[in-house]
């Protein structure tokens, strides 16, 4: 996962923002986007992400030129030397990779996206391309807003189908006014875990709390986004 360090952009995107079209200077974004490339030796796919539930599988034909080119918020491929990429500003990224190198895949879930089943149809995805269980697969969760910093309201809890009297405290902790703050890592992992995962890291790290590390839309507004990549390195 990328941070916002290291790249051409001034403020309030500076310096490493990925992501055309925020009203960042194009040719700045480009000279990231290049430095990305440089720095991993592979061109990513990015998606147009839309908060949905929908994966697409990347081939090599995805990646020129690097532009958003599906309207998606999951990939996967089986193609080596084809980086998997979501862009994150506060939602959680979650990176998989099945045994044996056979199958990766990168999903971007906010609340909406978990609500969906992004995380659910991006493994499934996975372990269709890779013909593996879930338990054969690795998850690791990148850094987003963190759990004493999403505050949500009710319209949250329906959507993930919790009742507010019977909300987790560990999951969901009372602020009040019918709000709660929401542990997004840990509503992650209970679906990964639902959905037959055994391994499952990451998760740590807070955007929002963490300025000069990683962009946040909840504490900023106009920003920058940060890349999660995975991908499978060619033989020899």
């Amino acid at each position: 996962m990328t941070t916002r360090r290291g790249g051409a952009s001034v403020a309030p995107f500076d310096s490493m923002n990925l992501r055309d079209g925020l009203g960042d200077d194009p040719a700045a974004v480009a000279r990231n986007q290049a430095a990305l490339v440089a720095a991993i030796g592979f061109r990513p796919v990015f998606l147009n992400q839309v908060h949905g539930s929908r994966v697409v599988r990347l081939t090599h034909a995805d990646a020129v030129p690097m532009a958003a080119t599906h309207e998606a918020d999951a990939c996967i491929t089986t193609e080596p030397g084809l980086p998997c990429a979501v862009q994150v500003a506060d939602c959680l990224p979650v990176l998989f990779a099945a045994s044996g190198a056979a199958a990766v895949g990168a999903a971007h879930a906010g609340w909406r996206g978990l609500a969906g089943g992004v995380l659910e149809n991006t493994l499934k995805a996975v372990c269709d391309a890779a013909r593996c269980e879930p338990s054969e697969v690795h998850a690791w969760l990148g850094a987003c807003i963190g759990p004493q910093r999403f505050e949500v309201g009710v319209d949250v809890l329906d959507a993930l189908g919790v009742r507010p009297a019977q909300a987790d405290a560990a999951r969901f902790q009372p602020r009040g006014a019918g709000k709660w703050l929401a542990h997004l890592p840990l509503l992650a992992r209970d679906r990964l875990r639902a959905a037959g995962m055994l391994r499952i890291t990451g998760g740590d790290g807070c955007t929002v709390e963490t300025p000069s590390r990683f962009f946040s839309y909840r504490r900023d507004g106009l920003t920058g986004r940060m890349a999660a990549l995975v991908w499978i390195h060619p033989l020899g």
